[in-house]
């Protein structure tokens, strides 16, 4: 049954996911609030398919302020990766370049304002996403960081990458810490579980604290529930 609903789950969700593009061309002309609204469609349709074809459900432990934050979450799978437009408020995400380069998704993460990082490019990404970054708060727009810097296996809790404090420092935003255990139930490969997603919101770190200091918290709480 897993593997049917998950079959019906894909069929359903990248031709729908295309769909959601071509509207964002379409509608971007007439300015950002049209983008904004079609890509909060497009994660609304993700997660109904995800509670509704998939069977799974999210439980929440604590609640996301609203406003300009430093959102760092936890990455085991895609689901958190959509679902961060639906629990933070119009944020601005900070993703691999690969998907920004993407032909037709990838202009529309741009338009959107999501900041693509080629991780391997040293100071120069990291100048570019600080400088996109404040762009975000001067809107007053949250940014959410996957600071592990890519997907993880459920258990395993990597260091946080360079990247997570320069922006922490360059922002001079409190920080959201946000764990979860998508993982166990949405591994790699086409089968997901149906199943309950816990989500932890951790304790709001503030702004100007050491580097390491702020590191040793944030890795801590994102995997509060690892």
């Amino acid at each position: 049954m897993s593997a049917i609903r998950s079959l019906l789950f894909f069929l359903l969700f990248y031709p729908g996911t295309l769909i959601y593009v071509l509207t964002v061309i379409l509608v971007s002309p007439f300015g950002t609030p049209p983008v904004r609204k079609v890509v909060h469609g497009w994660s609304d349709f993700h997660h109904w398919l995800v509670r509704h074809v998939l069977g799974i459900r999210f439980e929440w432990d604590g609640e996301i302020p609203g406003g300009p934050f430093l959102i760092a979450v936890k990455h085991q799978a895609m689901v958190e990766t959509v679902e961060a437009l639906r629990f933070a408020r119009t944020p601005v995400v900070v993703m691999k370049r690969e998907l920004t380069t993407m032909p037709l998704f990838g202009w529309v993460t741009l338009r959107y304002g999501s900041i693509g990082v080629h991780r391997e490019a040293g100071a120069q990404a990291l100048r570019e996403m600080m400088a996109k970054g404040k762009e975000a708060v001067s809107e007053g727009r949250p940014v959410v960081i996957f600071p592990e810097g890519t997907r993880v296996p459920v258990g395993e809790s990597p260091p946080l990458r360079p990247g997570f404090a320069g922006l922490y420092r360059a922002l001079g935003l409190p920080v959201v810490p946000v764990a979860h255990d998508s993982g166990k139930l949405w591994p790699r490969g086409l089968v997901k579980q149906p199943g309950t997603i816990h989500f932890k919101v951790g304790e709001t770190i503030p702004p100007g604290l050491k580097r390491d200091d702020v590191e040793a918290r944030v890795h801590q709480a994102i995997n509060a529930l690892n």
